[in-house]
């Protein structure tokens, strides 16, 4: 599998230099909105410096934009619920939107479609044992992952651990506790696509481990 992202794709940094761009801000503006320092503003516009969940909360509704918004650029105003949208969206790694982990680097794909039910995600996996990890995740809906990459054992509330080798997968409600580390490897890479009804998913999602971008 080729190398996971590049200088090309969308940076924090790039991401909130075209959004202050658009309305207008100067850095001492935008620092005033989300009690942010100038200075530590300015790094991450160049890359310099990554933000926490909470800070990434605070520049969202510091600019009056949704999280999802300031993951992936502009708004897409598409219902939904309508029959046939029309929607399309390429699933390209250096386009995906990078966030890291301890244990994970999340590359959210197709960034620039709104109000997904599903989440494609690529995700390296570093943990290698449920001590490292820590506590099982949890989050709403549903969640279904293959290996592309290594091994994995999926460790479950419910379950014994099971061992899935390349190309094998895993479908499992997400509403129980779960989590993925390494198996006889540095690292694995994996597929998944989460679902859920939740308007507000991508940023539960992103919420689970304090996550920062990258």
């Amino acid at each position: 599998m080729r190398e996971l992202g590049n200088k090309d794709r969308p940076t924090l940094g790039l991401l909130m230099r075209r959004i202050r761009a658009r309305k207008g801000l100067t850095l001492r503006e935008m620092s005033a909105r989300t009690g942010i320092p100038i200075s530590t503003l300015s790094k991450v516009e160049y890359d310099r410096l990554t933000l926490t969940y909470d800070k990434l909360l605070a520049v969202s509704e510091g600019l009056q934009i949704s999280l999802a918004e300031l993951l992936g650029g502009a708004v897409e105003s598409v219902d939904v619920d309508a029959g046939v949208t029309g929607r399309r969206s390429l699933g390209i790694v250096q386009d995906a939107v990078r966030v890291t982990t301890p244990n994970y680097d999340y590359y959210y794909m197709c960034p620039e479609l709104r109000r997904k039910r599903m989440v494609p995600v690529i995700t390296r996996i570093r943990a290698r044992s449920l001590e490292e990890f820590g506590e099982l995740v949890r989050h709403s809906g549903e969640e279904y992952v293959y290996v592309l990459e290594g091994a994995i054992v999926v460790h479950t509330e419910f379950y014994e651990p099971r061992i899935l080798l390349s190309d094998e997968s895993i479908y499992v409600d997400a509403n129980m506790g779960h989590a993925y580390v390494a198996e006889g490897c540095e690292e694995a890479t994996v597929l998944a696509v989460c679902s859920s009804a939740d308007d507000r998913f991508l940023e539960a999602l992103m919420s689970r481990h304090g996550a920062v971008m990258g």
